[in-house]
């Protein structure tokens, strides 16, 4: 045996992670390009100080207060509301998702999801020792829902992983195709992954409001990206009780500390703030979709504060151009295509200058 010990199925295997590089224009990782206000920093640090005060003591294992919270942030997507029994919060929502496999998978089950998906979803399905099946989505990106449904009833999964919208392509699912795969999964967990939910266009409704009518609906979301709060780490999701007290089986004691949950209460507090450039950049996006598509590219449809757009022979030299140019997007998603995250009108401009010249280079 080798040494460290690790896991064969693990040897060799590079970490997850977008390249992290200094450059004048950061497109890469679907941040929310607006911090927080001034204001806004000053109720969080004054929650967290008032926080450190009792750190020799461990933190509410519940977090009770978190969990009203996030329930009354919700019950805004849906007529029936939602319940602080209905919420689990992480430290982000790949905690929430691990958690989920953790608890649900596991040796001898499935988890399974349509390609081309969030590439952590089969990480997951790894680290919990759960079978991994992909089916694989159409050309434009959405379900076939004959074909997904087929493959759910055929496959039996315990856990069914749909991000709506879709990271890498930005693509929502309607609300049919969730009723159609929670009835096709039988007992099976369908996870409605929303972690871009918040940048939805007009119209399309959140799975929040389907959770009344399949108890093995989950719904996650995450503060990282409409709340400009990645750096706090929090993840959550609405589900049956039932399935947040499976949950607590395996979550590790007092995994969220008090120095988080006073931050995100802080943060839900100036929630009209933080969600306020949410418009601006669906707008933003919007633009940038119409104008990827004058340059003749290949555009998916998005829900999100991200674009995919192709396709390239080479996508590796338009993306290493781009750097040149001090520009970092994201190298990732089906051969041939990136993805760009919707920053400030001015990184925008950065972008289209950019690409525009690295397109003309290699005309």
């Amino acid at each position: 045996m080798s040494f460290p010990p690790i896991r064969p199925e693990l040897a060799g295997i590079e970490p997850y992670g977008a390249p992290q590089l200094d450059v004048p224009v950061q497109l890469n990782v679907n941040e929310n390009p607006y911090g927080p206000s001034p204001a806004c920093v000053a109720d969080i640090a004054a929650a967290v100080s008032e926080a450190a005060t009792g750190l020799n003591r461990y933190p509410d294992r519940e977090f009770t207060a978190l969990r009203t919270a996030l329930a009354s942030y919700l019950s805004r997507d849906t007529p029936h509301g939602v319940r602080p029994e209905q919420v689990w919060a992480a430290n982000g929502s790949n905690e929430v998702m691990l958690q989920l496999l953790q608890a649900f998978g596991g040796p001898g089950r499935t988890a399974l999801s349509f390609a081309p998906t969030y590439s952590m979803y089969p990480e997951y399905a790894r680290d919990s020792l759960t079978r991994w099946v992909a089916g694989r989505r159409e050309s434009d990106f959405s379900l076939d829902l004959d074909v997904a449904r087929d493959l759910v009833k055929s496959e039996q999964p315990s856990v069914v992983l749909l991000p709506s919208p879709n990271n890498p392509t930005g693509t929502a699912l309607p609300p049919e195709a969730v009723s159609v795969l929670c009835e096709a999964a039988g007992d099976g967990l369908v996870v409605v992954d929303e972690a871009y939910g918040e940048f939805r266009r007009e119209g399309v409704p959140s799975a929040v409001e389907l959770l009344p009518e399949h108890r093995n609906l989950v719904v996650s979301r995450t503060m990282s990206k409409a709340f400009a709060a990645a750096g706090l780490r929090l993840g959550y999701l609405a589900a049956d009780p039932a399935i947040c007290d499976a949950i607590r089986v395996v979550r590790l004691p007092y995994h969220l500390s008090a120095v988080t949950q006073a931050a995100a209460l802080a943060a839900l507090r100036h929630e009209k703030e933080l969600l306020g450039r949410v418009d601006e950049l669906r707008a933003e996006r919007d633009a940038l979709v119409v104008w990827l598509r004058e340059q003749g590219l290949e555009v998916a449809e998005s829900d999100a504060n991200f674009v995919l757009f192709g396709r390239y022979a080479d996508r590796h030299a338009v993306w290493q151009g781009l750097l040149a140019h001090g520009v970092l997007i994201r190298e990732t998603g089906p051969e041939g295509w990136l993805r760009v995250s919707v920053g400030t009108p001015a990184e925008m401009t950065a972008f289209k200058t950019a690409l525009t010249d690295v397109n003309g280079e290699r005309a």
